[in-house]
């Protein structure tokens, strides 16, 4: 079920990823690895942080996502679920070449982790 709600998102959406979404800031991906929390779906594996209302805060602007790697084909599937702030670093942990297929979809399985995970 999440998998087909996600799929129909990502037929529908502009898959740019524009400079404002772009994880740079030094402070923000300190924050991420000292407070973050992840999910994985082997290989890949999505640290997280919740941005809080502050000088971070303040640099997001409308943006509600900042990734510090480019996912532009998935990066609606949690654009269109999440209402909070995040900053997000994505990675991949195997020295392995999977098919792009099956990365896809655990891409895609990982993101609805995410979502369930903050959700709670």
């Amino acid at each position: 079920m999440i998998l087909s709600i996600f799929t129909n998102f990502m037929n529908k959406m502009n898959f740019k990823y524009p400079k404002e979404e772009k994880l740079k800031s030094k402070n923000t991906i300190d924050l991420l690895f000292s407070e973050g929390k992840s999910v994985s779906k082997y290989p890949l594996r999505l640290v997280y942080v919740e941005i809080p209302m502050d000088e971070y805060y303040e640099k997001f602007g409308d943006t509600k996502l900042k990734m510090g790697v480019s996912v532009s084909k998935n990066k609606h599937v949690l654009l269109e679920n999440i209402e909070k702030k995040y900053a997000i670093m994505f990675f991949y942990q195997t020295k392995d070449r999977l098919p792009y297929q099956e990365i896809h979809e655990k891409t895609v399985h990982l993101f609805a982790k995410f979502i369930l995970e903050i959700k709670k």
